[in-house]
């Protein structure tokens, strides 16, 4: 990009509100869903760090769970003129049209976590999540069969706006619907807002006296679960299931009604997101699709997270 360029950008990021991108350096825009969830900002921590090492600028923007602000921002930095763009994506399929005006602009486009379907954009980083929701599901089978007398009756705190833990939820359901001794509850809908996975898990447990499990498919509905478990004082007789690591879920962990959290890797995610767009921008190339594997959490390997919350 022309210094011109750049400096006739400036005066009008900062019209609008939006962090502008500093002269004369690569920079790389961030589109995040939000900035409650320690995952995300786990994400944005390890972007920053790379961007930092490599000498590149960094934008993050808040879309505060609202999937037209995705939208909107990423219009506003390809008027901008960034180098590229790495999108956490709410609705991935109402994101479509603005990646695509972002690659007509000549602005490569990184998918974190979210799976966008078949388009343009260069990449896609993240977990499989059908695979990782199964794995779950497995775990959660061989532990009802070894822990739990061969039955259990289980509900799921989702995110039915999230077209991810929809995913994280289909690969732990099709594996523990089909298992002899499961009882399916309903799923509740927390949002991906803690404080209504909350009200959704307590709404949960009470429609279930006889609830056995909750399986979460996310940070802010595990937090939910785990909160709505205590506040229910179910500790002795609900086991948690779910995703993401907090404080919370390791001294759940720790109490032994959590039993097992899926932990991504958020900061590498964000960390290869950044590194792809500064590879690209350089005129190299990238793969299609960018794994970084998770860790199924118990009591066993707990202490080799705790550090992250330190």
């Amino acid at each position: 990009m022309t210094r011109t360029l750049r400096n006739s950008l400036l005066a009008a990021s900062a019209l609008i509100g939006f962090a502008a991108p500093a002269a004369y350096a690569e920079t790389f825009a961030l589109v995040q869903i939000n900035q409650q969830a320690l995952f995300f900002n786990q994400m944005n921590e390890g972007a920053q760090a790379k961007a930092d090492e490599l000498g590149d600028e960094l934008v993050i923007f808040n879309a505060n769970n609202d999937p037209a602000e995705q939208n909107s921002a990423i219009e506003t930095y390809i008027q901008q003129g960034v180098d590229g763009i790495a999108v956490v994506a709410i609705d991935v399929n109402g994101i479509m049209p603005a990646v695509q005006q972002a690659v007509d602009a000549g602005i490569p486009v990184v998918a974190i976590d979210a799976v966008l379907p078949e388009g343009p954009h260069a990449a896609q980083v993240g977990v499989d999540n059908a695979e990782a929701g199964a794995m779950m599901g497995n775990y959660f089978v061989e532990y009802m069969n070894s822990e739990m007398g061969g039955s259990a009756k289980v509900g799921v705190v989702g995110a039915l706006n999230s077209s991810i833990q929809n995913i994280r939820q289909d690969g732990f359901v099709d594996v523990v619907s089909g298992a002899d001794g499961v009882e399916m509850a309903v799923v509740v809908d927390g949002q991906n807002v803690q404080d209504l996975a909350l009200s959704a898990a307590e709404n949960l447990i009470t429609a279930n006296p006889d609830l056995d499990a909750i399986y979460a498919t996310g940070e802010p509905a595990l937090l939910g679960a785990v909160a709505a478990v205590e506040s229910q004082g179910k500790q002795d007789s609900i086991k948690v299931f779910g995703w993401d690591l907090t404080q919370q879920a390791i001294n759940g962990i720790d109490a032994g009604y959590v039993q097992a959290v899926i932990q991504q890797d958020p900061a590498q995610m964000g960390s290869t997101a950044i590194d792809i767009l500064n590879n690209l921008s350089e005129g190299g190339s990238t793969e299609a699709n960018v794994a970084v594997p998770v860790t199924i959490v118990t009591s066993d390997n707990v202490d080799d997270f705790r550090s992250i919350f330190e």
